[in-house]
């Protein structure tokens, strides 16, 4: 065995133990983020209604005695389970990291905040989400183009993407949000003017929008419910609303939850400028959609010209090229 092969299979080795630690961290952290999330939702269920806190003291006694359940998870733990755990804690160490801020930057973290990722653990797991594809896609490249001259120069492409494909995704993912706050702007304000018009409090209006409205926001229903639950954790209503009218870089969006800072703060009445407001937003999807229309016939043109085009050519010009060809044929006899 030659010099490079020895290196090839190296690498596929350290490739192949990469991506099982990879799979494991995955695996590790999506358990962790079940249980986040079933903890958050007992959370809610406990701030919501006092009476089902009272009864379920007894089970929130048991979950807030650490060493109890730390005792009897670690009894029930088998060696893959502590290794699952111990990964998973190293990769959340790790965003702390230079590497970490290389491979997790500011504007990641943003996109993951844009996404609806607002926890430890999604930053964790994005984060071996693009180790993982830079080991992975590299490995593929080399059993696939092994024996090529520049199975280097592949392995160069294949790590590159490999390193940028979640990123891709997530970027994506954040753009399609945007669309959907967008799209669902006018109607929140609508029902936010509706609501504060029948005389419900503006912490009641956000509890119907999250409760009952789920379906027709989806997107920031479940930014509202985000903050409503921060709210009652005890921050106030601007440092819960802020993350929602900076993270999704909307104008619009930023205004409105101006206003309703404002109105917890301040009180008033707010029918007149939400009217106003959905007026003027209407507006600007009106404009929008005449655009998109206008783009759209431009691009019809095209098609009109590739597919109608060359049967309108047959349909009135053939007649006179048979007429012409027929009469080329008589001469020529």
């Amino acid at each position: 065995m030659d010099a490079d092969s020895f290196f090839v299979v190296a690498l596929m080795c350290g490739s192949a133990a990469c991506a099982l630690i990879g799979l494991l961290v995955f695996a590790g952290l999506g358990r962790n983020r079940r249980s986040v999330r079933t903890l958050d939702h007992a959370l809610d269920q406990r701030a919501a209604s006092a009476a089902a806190a009272r009864a379920a003291t007894p089970a929130s006694n048991e979950r807030k005695d650490p060493k109890v359940s730390d005792e009897t998870d670690k009894s029930r733990l088998t060696s893959l389970d502590r290794i699952v755990q111990t990964l998973s804690r190293t990769a959340a160490r790790w965003l702390d990291t230079p590497l970490g801020k290389i491979v997790v930057a500011d504007e990641d973290r943003r996109l993951l905040e844009r996404c609806g990722f607002l926890d430890n653990t999604a930053r964790a797991r994005f984060f071996a989400a693009r180790i993982g594809c830079s080991v992975v896609l590299p490995l593929i490249m080399v059993i696939w183009r092994s024996g090529e001259p520049r199975v280097a120069l592949w392995m160069s492409g294949a790590l590159a993407t490999g390193f940028m494909l979640p990123k891709w995704l997530i970027r994506r993912r954040a753009k399609a949000r945007q669309r959907a706050v967008v799209g669902e702007l006018p109607m929140f304000v609508d029902l936010l003017r509706l609501l504060q018009g029948v005389g419900l409090s503006l912490d009641q209006t956000l509890q119907v929008m999250i409760s009952d409205f789920a379906t027709v926001l989806p997107v920031l229903s479940t930014e509202l419910a985000l903050a409503h639950r921060q709210f009652n954790t005890g921050r106030t209503r601007e440092q819960s609303l802020n993350r929602l009218s900076t993270s999704y870089e909307n104008d619009d969006l930023t205004a409105v939850m101006r206003l309703v800072i404002q109105v917890d703060k301040h009180g008033g009445a707010v029918q007149e400028p939400l009217r106003q407001f959905g007026d003027r937003l209407r507006e600007s999807r009106r404009a929008t959609l005449r655009e998109r229309i206008g783009a759209l016939t431009v691009k019809m043109t095209g098609v009109m010209v590739v597919t109608l085009l060359p049967a309108l050519l047959i349909i009135t010009a053939g007649p006179g090229f048979i007429a012409v060809f027929h009469s080329l044929s008589t001469l020529h006899k």
